[in-house]
């Protein structure tokens, strides 16, 4: 274990690498230049007082907790919970389900929160999931971050354990959070782009903002583009403490893990997956869990004491750091299960409200700075969006356990106290009492430091653990997080922004910014940034955060897309079914027309959808079972050639019986076949195709395609 590192503090300069020494000014022939601070409007309060600060909320020496007198934040973060009405600010599309939350063993020894005592017994749950950035009405598939919110309706309490599906974030302190947002949301100037941050704002924050590194190379990865809500992992990100009956404290981090392992959409997929179905997302959970197949999701814990948080290489409250799990193995503690969704969408999944702050006795909070602003913004938010301080008494928020509250009055209440006293303490025995051994305590922690505005030395390492994300990826994801990343930053308008963030990744790997800047056309490379500290080289690469090395290897829960035609062979179509069936896979079936097809027996089969409304970017892998009297009209059609020639540029196996050909020819992929494309007719090819679906792409496929380039029929 590395030597403990220095818990001072530094400078709010060095720790956001000089920000005011790199503002900008354009020139009136539109080239941008530096500027002088004293050149600059003076940042006040809204009332007018001057800001010495506006990098690092008020807290009690460098590791210590938020100060509730620190104005400056308390007016930023209440101006920004109150910028939309009625849509959430972030995190406003939105897809939820109800299920339950099943304790594996009894957790007493670290906490004396009531749902991990009783081994079995099952927790209410609801599940948001959502997307961060785009609007309420933008598109599934945006690259994004994927927020994932539970809500746990324990016996002594709401817990919200309001997450993300990865487990870094981009700032280390909460008072940056309506700067990053800003930026990341449409330019205030024309309304667009939304649901995007391929443009200007964002990466020039992100490029004066170093402590952004570590997730720029997660959010350029194929996480924000899951295949499906139950294929992607969930993070509770910040450190939280278990706290048991003697108030003895465990540090703890969450992990959700989906049962049906990882798995993401390539880039191109993403984009026409979006123009054919918007919906992508919410159409898996509804057809899941309406069909029965019941997504699940393992809560793992990474459980450490003091002596370990000491001892670990990076701080454990920096929000943007992980423990590795190969340093630090999770620990599986329960299962939630997903298996009914709500009677209405309004009702509860845009009316459920989560916040951090709601932990039952037994669950405390760690001084993590992002964290300990999120506790203080959260009732703003609810306050603003659901109209009021009742929003407690929608169904949906309010606890299943039983409660009892002073609280009165106010915009929609729908139950207020009964009786003559509505106050503690009061002469005529009415009303709830607290209780000193049943009530909620926090962990008595000792603070101590001087109150001021400052950042943990111990938070300045910001290329390290990007550098080593990266290299823990397989070829093709690196090759998809530097496509990412020339996407992105080839729709910045501002070349010194584009330059800036190249000179960035010059500190996470050499060979990635080279790539992105030859692809970005540049004429010369840039210095590498200003470090605060220098970039590790000794960290080992985690197969745990790579999608590819922890897939599912099974094809489980996934979707096969069969393209059949009239004098389809009805027995080849039968065993196919039958195999992926099996396999606890679906299928649907795709053909010319959406009235169906008759079957080489005579028989009629109705189908899912048109080849239209239909295309292979919707399903995991393809077959085409097709017949040789329809051929000839079959591959005149567009729409019938780029399902085949999507599929294969998007690395999906296929299936094929040997009518088929002719259409694999026109698709321009006959001369590039390849391991995955199999012939289908007797049982050895039908079981080796199935069989090799548990792969879900042929990767090494990828560098010999074009992805987005049409083929033209021959």
């Amino acid at each position: 274990m590395a030597k403990t590192p220095t818990r001072g503090s530094i400078s709010p300069k060095t720790a956001t690498a000089k920000i005011h020494d790199q503002t900008m000014q354009r020139g009136e022939g539109g080239e941008l230049h530096q500027i002088a601070e004293g050149d600059v409007p003076l940042l006040t309060t809204a009332q007018g007082g001057p800001v010495s600060d506006d990098q690092n909320s008020l807290r009690v020496g460098p590791r210590g907790p938020l100060v509730v007198d620190d104005f400056h934040f308390r007016e930023k973060i209440f101006h920004f919970d109150h910028e939309r009405i009625p849509e959430r600010v972030v995190h406003a599309r939105g897809y939820g389900a109800h299920g339950y939350f099943e304790t594996y063993e009894s957790l007493a020894k670290y906490t004396k929160a009531d749902l991990f005592q009783r081994p079995g017994e099952r927790t209410e749950a609801f599940v948001r999931f959502s997307t961060v950035a785009g609007n309420k009405g933008s598109a599934d598939l945006a690259r994004d971050v994927r927020g994932f919110a539970v809500k746990l309706y324990t016996q002594e309490g709401n817990w919200d354990l309001v997450g993300n599906n990865i487990p870094v974030f981009f700032i280390q302190d909460a008072i940056k959070f309506p700067d990053l947002i800003h930026a990341a949301k449409q330019e205030p100037d024309r309304a667009f782009p939304q649901a995007q941050t391929a443009h200007d704002t964002f990466w020039d924050f992100i490029s004066l903002t170093p402590e952004s590194m570590n997730m720029v190379m997660w959010i350029m990865s194929d996480r924000t583009i899951p295949r499906s809500f139950r294929f992607m992992e969930g993070f509770g990100v910040h450190t939280f403490r278990l706290v048991n009956d003697k108030d003895e404290s465990t540090f703890v981090k969450f992990h959700w893990k989906p049962k049906l392992g990882l798995q993401s959409v390539a880039w191109n997929e993403a984009v026409k997956i979006i123009g054919a179905d918007p919906d992508f997302h919410r159409r898996d959970l509804w057809q899941s869990i309406k069909s029965g197949n019941f997504p699940e999701w393992e809560l793992q814990v990474q459980l450490f004491d003091q002596e370990f948080a000491d001892s670990f290489d990076f701080d454990v409250l920096d929000p943007t750091k992980i423990i590795p799990e190969e340093i630090l193995a999770p620990v599986a503690i329960g299962r939630l299960v997903l298996d009914r969704m709500p009677d209405n969408f309004f009702a509860e999944t845009e009316q459920v409200a989560f916040m951090t702050q709601n932990v039952p006795p037994g669950i405390d909070f760690s001084n993590d700075p992002l964290l300990q602003g999120r506790n203080f913004s959260y009732l703003d938010t609810q306050l603003k969006r659901l109209g009021g301080p009742n929003f407690t008494h929608l169904p949906i928020n309010a606890p299943k356990c039983p409660f009892a509250t002073f609280q009165q009055d106010g915009h929609m209440a729908m139950r207020n106290p009964v009786g003559r006293a509505n106050y503690q303490p009061n002469s005529f025995g009415e009303g709830p009492r607290e209780s000193p051994t049943r009530g909620y305590r926090h962990f008595p922690a000792e603070e101590q430091g001087t109150k001021a505005r400052l950042r943990p030395e111990s938070f300045a390492d910001h290329y390290s653990q990007a550098r080593q994300f990266y290299i823990s990826q397989t070829a093709p994801e690196q090759r998809h997080i530097a496509a990412a990343l020339t996407f992105e930053l080839s729709k910045v308008e501002t070349a010194v922004i584009r330059e800036r963030m190249v000179s960035h990744l010059l500190n996470i790997d050499e060979t990635l910014a080279n790539t992105v800047a030859q692809k970005l056309g540049f004429q010369s490379m840039p210095k590498a940034a200003d470090a605060a500290m220098p970039t590790r080289q000794d960290l080992e690469p985690a197969p745990s955060l790579s999608i590819v090395e922890r897939g599912p290897k099974r094809f489980e829960g996934r979707k096969l897309g069969i393209l059949i035609t009239d004098g389809v062979d009805a027995k080849l179509l039968k065993d196919l079914t039958a195999a992926i069936t099996k396999e606890k896979a679906v299928f649907e079936l795709i053909a010319p027309k959406v009235g169906g097809v008759k079957a080489s027996d005579g028989s009629w089969i109705d189908v899912h959808h048109m080849i239209d409304g239909g295309p292979s970017v919707l399903f995991d892998a393809v077959a085409l079972l097709t017949s040789a009297e329809v051929m000839d009209d079959l591959v005149k059609e567009a729409t019938a050639r780029d399902f085949v020639a999507d599929a294969f540029q998007h690395c999906k196996y296929i299936g094929y019986d040997q009518s088929a050909m002719p259409l694999l020819e026109k698709a321009g992929i006959a001369e590039a076949l390849d391991e995955g494309v199999i012939a289908l007719p007797g049982d050895e090819g039908l079981d080796g195709f199935v069989t090799s679906l548990a792969k879900l792409r042929v990767w090494g496929r990828e560098p010999s395609v074009k992805l987005g380039k049409a083929s033209a029929p021959k």
